[in-house]
């Protein structure tokens, strides 16, 4: 959507409940691209992982999420509009690689982004293994 434009913005992750749940806030520093909020949880029984999104346009999206070695993934299947993106680690970054799909159409590519960690914290001890 805008190629080779650097749009700067701020994510950041709170463990909510003791680490029952995670929560993302977005913002991206440029008008067409709305702020989000967004909860992840897990599924025990069914050792799955799921996303609820939802952000300033109203547009809510339920994701199904993959953890992989070194990888996270979120993937939003809607036959007019389908969303994946992954998110990688790379040293000391996070990068990200968006794809797309509209009407059931070929996909794309989408929002890919550069995270850089401004501040560390520890993550719950009842996260911890």
């Amino acid at each position: 959507m805008v190629p080779d434009k650097k749009l700067p913005g701020r994510t950041s992750f709170e463990w909510h409940q003791g680490g029952a749940f995670l929560i993302m806030h977005s913002q991206v520093d440029e008008p067409q691209f709305p702020d989000g909020v967004a909860i992840i949880g897990s599924d025990d029984a069914a050792g799955t992982f799921a996303m609820t999104y939802f952000d300033e346009r109203g547009k809510s999206r339920l994701m199904e999420v993959t953890v992989g070695h070194g990888t996270l993934t979120w993937r939003h299947d809607n036959p007019d509009f389908a969303q994946c993106l992954t998110i990688s680690v790379v040293g000391d970054r996070l990068e990200s690689k968006g794809r797309m799909s509209q009407k059931g159409g070929p996909w794309q590519d989408d929002l890919s982004q550069t995270f850089e960690r401004l501040e560390k914290r520890e993550m719950p001890r009842a996260q911890m293994r």
